[in-house]
């Protein structure tokens, strides 16, 4: 399910996706977003409108201190933990927690947090997930030097995984961390 897309572009975090609910062999084009803000943050979610739900409404994210990539493994993805679990959401399975996959952007840099919690950050400054995230990820690399702006080059990205997956359908959405 999905295509989420996210570039880092003159310090801002700029993510895209897709609108595609899918159930087996059924898509619903859902109204509700996959990429939004809160505070600070930028995410983009896959996996679960009800994770992406908690996400939005309630998850208060805690203020970044220290080193960024220290922070986000630490203090933020326990504070994910803790909203997911309130919410009813996080699993376990064999005593490990699981949750979803998203994108986060925060301060000029972009995270992709896997079902485990674990919190990555690609050098090439550009990530994607979601079931078009390979076809996704190689419009974003095709385009990277083309001087295109990042709406551009999301929408790139998003189109090409909707021609090429089945569980990828626009209309495409938008989102971008503040202006530093």
């Amino acid at each position: 399910m999905t295509a989420i897309v996210g570039i880092v572009h003159k310090k801002r975090v700029h993510l895209g996706a897709d609108s595609a609910g899918i159930a087996g062999l059924q898509i619903a084009v859902r109204a509700d977003r996959k990429v939004f803000r809160n505070g600070p943050y930028v995410l983009g979610f896959t996996s679960s409108f009800r994770m992406g739900q908690l996400l939005r409404y309630a998850f208060q994210p805690p203020h970044p201190t220290g080193d960024l990539h220290a922070f986000m493994v630490t203090t933020w993805a326990d504070a994910v933990r803790a909203c997911l679990k309130e919410g009813g959401w996080a699993r376990k399975d064999s005593e490990q927690e699981q949750a979803g996959t998203f994108l986060v952007g925060i301060q000029g840099r972009l995270f992709v947090v896997c079902d485990d919690y674990q919190v990555g950050e690609h050098a090439d400054g550009y990530a994607a997930v979601g079931c078009g995230d390979d076809v996704a990820l190689g419009a974003l690399h095709a385009t990277a030097r083309l001087g295109l702006s990042p709406r551009e080059r999301l929408t790139a990205a998003l189109a090409a995984a909707d021609h090429h997956s089945a569980g990828v359908t626009g209309p495409y959405s938008y989102a971008s961390t503040p202006k530093p």
